[in-house]
């Protein structure tokens, strides 16, 4: 069996004992965020992405193991299991080579070369295979019997080549040197199918299309991949058939005779017959992993991005979903989150609703003390926030264009359900705008990610694995910013490391019950909530009412003997110790260390005590888009303007300009110098001003550019 900890160590290049150390946590269940925060000295301090290949590496090769202990389960109740064989097996690395391996013992549905074997024509494949100088026919002439279906020559020497090119087929080497090819030389060449013109118009781009398949962009595959799918297109992945054949010839061929002739027809009806559909179907597969993994990373960067984008924080705020015929639904929050107030205007109108509407809107700033108005970027948005501004409501009253991607499939969700039993869907799509700009973390996680807009082909890739990597990033974003623990949803607390939805649920029920969390022991007394998934959550929990200060940080409670202990020896309480600087400059950190307590772990309880319950995200900033556009038809070629990111993909970025139709920076705009990777240059939510190329009214699209070249011609 595979030396897991060695090999992963080497592919990575770091050391067995982080291997070792990461993989035993992963077996006692810690999860990705625990391991990388609190169990530094174990791992040697490995951060999340490390981590979390360890863990994909080590289901691989697990997996891997599983089949190959299936396949010796099968071949030795078969009695088929040699030596030599055990020893190939053991020395497969990867799937493929294993199932190689495998395939000349694997049952058999009934072939051609098994009805072939069945009229007794195995001996003359054998004599034709050796390519001595014999005479063909007279040897293929002694297997004729019309008993059993052989009626001449040409029969006889057919059902042979069948045979030979099953052998062929199943040489691990011949698949083995193929299938290096594939991946080197492999073209996917893209067809219109007849009478698919009009319905696959926007496959026109591969409608003659061919390409190396190694060298092409996620986008593209799934692209292609998908006109396929809808019957647009005909793909092929291969390379050309003359080389693949001289490479199998090559192997295959060891004469110069009527016997090699017969060989060698036999090899290119392998080729064509089994051989390359099946590396076809396994380097489409191969292909179609690859552009998944590039899609997910983009998409799960994207939603990172979002997930951690400033919060603005507590504050009272007027959130509005805006409308032109149904009105503009108004909700007002308290700092907590809480629907105060809700009610609909129609400030559009020229009419006495339209001068309701502006009273109402200051009616309501007054009566709840507005701090903040959040206006929904969608349709009628930048009417709506330039009808707010010209009400003149203050300095002291802000508005900010949310992007509102994804409120209305939280209104209609179970969860908003929950939350707000007796409003309709509208009331719930304005609050969620309100409390996505307050903060955007503790919004968004109660919505799919995929409906957030900002994916690239995220429905035509693995939905598993789509799943698994945003469930990841979630956790990631949740614990590294860091949870209120008396204030949470239930949806955030799903996402602690260690809790899941079912405890989540156990924490909300028991605080409506019990009222606020007074310390972090008290989860202790959550029924079905023990001692591991204690140590699991609760560092990554936080309670600013607390009265021991560490409540309220990132300190581990499995910490806190350690961090007493500094306090005593300083002669002082923890609270002093936490507010007090200067005392904390006369800790020796290396007197701490133990056993238990390494350096690694000092030191970040030295930086949390530095600042307390800190968040990593960045600070919230307003920003304003360019008063002279407010619609498409305000664009003109040769405007510079500023805009927000809201999608990176493999071909460019959609940015914001506020006129309900996101412009596109295609990767060759993105920057002076070549570009390979857009999210090396651009990320989601990023601020940018970009030089308008072109606008396209009637397709609707605008073309934009952030080379600095761009702007100064």
């Amino acid at each position: 069996m595979t030396d897991y900890t060695t090999r992963i160590a080497q592919e990575l290049s770091i050391r067995p004992n982080q291997v070792d150390g990461t993989i035993r946590l992963l077996d006692d269940e810690a999860t990705v965020p625990f391991i990388a925060r609190y169990r530094k000295e174990a791992t040697g301090g490995l951060d999340e992405v490390a981590i979390t290949t360890i863990r994909d590496r080590l289901v691989q090769l697990r997996a891997l193991d599983e089949r190959r202990e299936a396949i010796v389960k099968s071949l030795t109740e078969r009695e088929l299991l040699t030596d030599e064989l055990q020893d190939q097996l053991e020395s497969c690395e990867t799937m493929a080579q294993l199932e190689d391996v495998y395939l000349p013992y694997r049952p058999k549905r009934r072939t051609r070369a098994t009805i072939a074997r069945e009229k007794g024509l195995e001996p003359l494949a054998e004599l034709l295979f050796g390519q001595d100088n014999i005479n063909v026919e007279k040897a293929a002439g002694d297997y004729i019997d019309p008993e059993k279906d052989v009626a001449d020559v040409e029969q006889a020497l057919a059902g042979a080549r069948d045979i030979i090119a099953e052998w062929v087929n199943e040489d691990t080497d011949a698949r083995g040197r193929l299938r290096a090819m594939f991946e080197r030389e492999a073209m996917i060449t893209s067809k219109l199918n007849r009478g698919q013109e009009e319905a696959g118009a926007k496959y026109r781009d591969y409608f003659e299309w061919h390409e190396l398949a190694n060298q092409a962009p996620s986008h593209r595959l799934l692209a292609m991949f998908r006109g396929e799918r809808e019957g647009v297109l005909r793909l092929s992945i291969a390379p050309e058939k003359d080389r693949a054949l001289d490479l199998l010839w090559g192997i295959f061929l060891i004469g110069a005779n009527a016997a090699t002739q017969q060989v060698r027809d036999a090899v290119a009806d392998s080729y064509d017959r089994l051989l390359r559909p099946a590396m076809e179907t396994e380097w489409r597969g191969i292909l179609k992993e690859r552009a998944d993994q590039e899609a997910i990373r983009i998409f799960c960067e994207n939603v990172r991005e979002l997930l951690l984008a400033p919060p603005l924080g507590r504050k009272r705020i007027l959130a509005i979903d805006p409308g032109f015929r149904t009105g503009c639904k108004v909700v007002c929050l308290n700092h907590h989150g809480s629907l105060e107030h809700h009610d609909t205007i129609f400030p559009h109108e020229k009419n006495e609703r339209g001068e309701r509407a502006a009273q109402t809107i200051r009616h309501l700033v007054e009566r709840f003390t507005i701090e903040v108005i959040a206006i929904g970027n969608g349709t009628a948005g930048r009417e709506t926030e330039q009808f707010v501004k010209e009400l003149r409501l203050g300095d002291e009253v802000g508005i900010v264009m949310v992007n509102e991607a994804g409120a209305s499939v939280y209104s209609a969700s179970e969860v908003a359900r929950d939350e707000f039993p007796d409003k309709d869907v509208t009331v719930r799509g304005a609050v969620s705008i309100g409390r996505r700009l307050m903060d955007p973390l503790a919004e968004l996680v109660k919505i799919d990610p995929k409906a957030i807009g900002v994916g690239q082909y995220q429905h035509d890739v693995d939905q598993k694995a789509l799943r698994s990597a945003l469930d990841d990033t979630v956790l990631s974003c949740v614990n590294n910013v860091g949870v209120e623990l008396n204030s949470a949803s239930q949806q955030l607390l799903a996402y602690v490391s260690g809790l899941g939805p079912h405890l989540a649920k156990q924490i909300v029920n028991w605080r409506e019950e019990h009222g606020s969390f007074g310390s972090r022991d008290d989860l202790l007394k959550v029924p079905r909530l023990g001692p591991k998934a204690f140590e699991q959550a609760a560092g990554f929990l936080r309670i600013a009412e607390a009265a021991n200060p560490l409540d309220r940080s990132a300190v581990h409670p499995e910490s806190y003997p350690v961090v007493q202990k500094m306090a005593r020896d300083l002669q002082c309480d923890i609270e002093a110790l936490v507010q007090n600087e200067t005392l904390r400059q006369r800790i020796d950190v290396n007197r701490y260390v133990s056993e238990r307590v390494g350096l690694p772990t000092l030191q970040d309880i030295m930086s949390e005590l530095d600042r307390p319950g800190r968040d990593p995200r960045a600070s919230f900033e307003p920003f304003a888009f360019s008063q002279a556009v407010t619609g498409i038809e305000d664009v003109q070629s040769g405007m510079t303007l500023p805009g927000i990111v809201t999608n990176v993909t493999a071909f460019g970025a959609f940015v914001d300009i506020g006129v309900h139709q996101d412009g596109l920076v295609h990767i060759s705009e993105l920057a002076d110098q070549y570009v390979s990777d857009p999210n090396d240059i651009v990320r989601v939510q990023q601020r940018v001003t970009v030089h308008v190329l072109d606008v396209d009214l009637e397709r609707r699209r605008i073309a934009l550019s952030m080379r600095r070249q761009s702007r100064e011609n």
